[in-house]
């Protein structure tokens, strides 16, 4: 149950939220918990540290939603105030125009924290025919026009001769998810461009490439799973035909049911992606809302909550995620100590 606030902290706080300006700065109602939104990827340890932070600090619980990254951004960057979120999980960086949506709508300053590093997983059933997969053979089975062709291919077999004569059946993210578009840039776009012509198109034609490169098929072979990435481990689970493609930690959580697919000969775990050896490795970030941490209880101390969880031993790690090199963490605290806000001329 939320505490009682007295009439003049609660019109502080309301004041300080008006202050902040941005399309959601007025009329918004105080707030005694942090809000978070955005990737099923870094949900679990996100809640895992909000649980934390509640036990440690005699709190509330900080809300998060399960929104995917490319729909959380969209609400994060809708305003200021206390019906917008403070943080938005992401299982890859800001993108340039969303930064640019967020500066519109009034988000000035944007803190960003790399909290740790997972991988793309592709999995199958541990009764499945135990592919070993490449960039070049996702690309084929995935794309919509591969080297700018329409997909014909129906099994497995069709894209390359020595793999099983199966039908092409993946279950994966939505578009609103960052998993969804680190595996456009990750592993579409590395198969894509080992066509030298197609290659070329990124300098001479951005928008064809960029289709040629990332549009994902839409005839069947691919499922979008909406974001939930433990439907697409019940359904690989069950059906030893199909790939599923989610975060790392969901394939580390299920040992017994599942295994993971090897790309380009490396296996996805902990160690190969930590050592970004895996083709799929990527960065995980939250994104904090600095107008906010004035005026919304908490927000401060669940973000700090974070640097505590992502160490060695940590909690973070406890609940599957693969932590980020000693250096990487120390800056991080560092920017979190110091609320530094993002460059955005480092955004692409």
């Amino acid at each position: 149950m939320r505490s009682t606030k007295t009439i003049i902290f609660a019109a502080v706080s309301l004041a300080a939220l008006s202050a902040c300006g941005g399309s959601g700065g007025s009329g918004s109602a105080s707030r005694d918990f942090v809000r978070g939104v955005g990737s099923s990827t870094v949900y679990p340890f996100a809640t895992a540290v909000a649980e934390a932070f509640a036990k440690s600090s005699g709190g509330k619980s900080p809300v998060i939603e399960s929104t995917g990254t490319g729909a959380g951004m969209k609400l994060f960057c809708a305003g200021v105030g206390a019906q917008h979120p403070d943080i938005e999980d992401a299982s890859r960086r800001i993108k340039k125009s969303e930064y640019e949506e967020c500066q519109k709508n009034g988000v000035k300053e944007i803190v960003e924290v790399q909290v740790g590093i997972d991988g793309i997983a592709f999995a199958e059933s541990k009764t499945g025919p135990g592919f070993q997969l490449t960039p070049l053979d996702i690309y084929k089975a995935l794309a919509a026009n591969p080297f700018g062709k329409p997909n014909t291919a129906k099994t497995w077999k069709d894209v390359n001769p020595s793999l099983p004569a199966e039908p092409i059946l993946v279950y994966g993210p939505p578009s609103t998810s960052g998993t969804r578009d680190a595996l456009k840039e990750l592993i579409l776009e590395a198969g894509c461009k080992t066509d030298a012509a197609t290659k070329a198109l990124k300098d001479s034609d951005k928008d064809k490439y960029e289709a040629t490169c990332h549009d994902i098929r839409e005839d069947g072979p691919y499922v979008d799973a909406g974001e939930n990435d433990n439907l697409i481990v019940q359904k690989i689970s069950q059906n030893s035909k199909a790939i599923g493609i989610f975060g790392y930690s969901f394939l580390e959580e299920n040992p017994d049911s599942l295994k993971g697919i090897p790309m380009s000969g490396v296996t996805p775990t902990y160690a190969t992606i930590s050592d970004y050896s895996y083709p799929g490795a990527r960065p995980l970030y939250i994104y904090v809302k600095k107008q906010h941490l004035a005026p919304i209880k908490g927000l401060q101390g669940y973000v700090a909550e974070w640097v505590k969880s992502w160490g060695p031993e940590g909690l973070a790690q406890k609940k599957g995620m693969v932590i980020a090199p000693e250096d990487v963490r120390k800056k991080n605290a560092d920017i979190v100590a110091k609320m530094t806000p993002l460059d955005p001329s480092e955004l692409k």
